[in-house]
């Protein structure tokens, strides 16, 4: 049977690759343009990965004013849907809302900078869905890079510490207090800072194939990165 795989949709939030709009903790320590193309190639790689699953339907969920860029770097290979509301709570909260609109299914919302992600850990997130009212993926900083329902949840996502080390304690605080069952896939990192970049540097220079244009990208800003890595005492 298949139907355990039928009407799941896994959900990118994205931004378009604007300067100073995206990855600005990077911008501390990187070139603008470096930081915006780092932006694309990751975005790029993560619909890619997307893509890779099966029975899965992909779409892209961003702020209303980047769709017409975001559907033009993506070229049309997947449905872009402008959110309700700004920041990321309003576009977490438009995510559950929009595809689940049409009753109980499996839906996860998945950050723009984990395409070095294992496409399995995003197939169990699904599988935790059949058992569980919410899914959540840890990041080792106090994030989460993706979290699922399958139904919308309006409060949810209330509150402060959005994008903080507290993000992830403010959501399962507010699971336990909507008496919401929660799973967890394992604990991973996106890329925000210097040391998540020089992390992914070391994994794909093991394994380009991860995520192959920003592999590439990691060639073309070569001097950027070993500067980073000397700035960190790595060299």
């Amino acid at each position: 049977m298949r139907a355990s795989s039928q009407n799941r949709t896994l959900v990118i939030m994205a931004k378009a690759p604007k300067p100073g709009m995206v990855k600005t903790r990077l911008s501390q320590s990187l070139p603008s343009p470096a930081v915006t193309a780092l932006y694309r190639c990751l975005l790029e790689d993560t619909v890619a990965l997307a893509k890779s699953l099966t029975s899965v339907e992909v779409a892209v969920m961003c702020p209303e004013s980047d769709t017409e860029e975001l559907a033009a770097l993506l070229g049309n290979t997947v449905p872009i849907v402008a959110q309700k509301g700004e920041g990321l709570a309003a576009g977490l909260t438009s995510v559950f809302r929009h595809f689940t609109a049409a009753g109980r299914q499996p839906v996860v919302a998945f950050n723009s900078d984990s395409p070095h992600l294992a496409p399995s850990v995003l197939g169990r997130a699904f599988e935790i869905l059949a058992t569980h009212d919410v899914v959540v993926g840890p990041t080792h900083d106090g994030g989460y890079y993706l979290v699922g329902a399958k139904l919308a949840h309006p409060s949810l996502f209330d509150g402060d510490g959005m994008g903080t080390r507290s993000a992830c304690d403010g959501l399962l605080t507010r699971t336990k207090l909507l008496g919401l069952s929660t799973g967890f896939t394992e604990p991973f990192y996106d890329i925000d800072v210097a040391d998540d970049l020089i992390q992914l540097a070391r994994e794909l220079r093991l394994a380009p194939a991860k995520a192959p244009r920003t592999a590439a990208w990691f060639g073309e800003w070569e001097h950027a990165v070993a500067h980073l890595r000397q700035c960190l005492g790595e060299l």
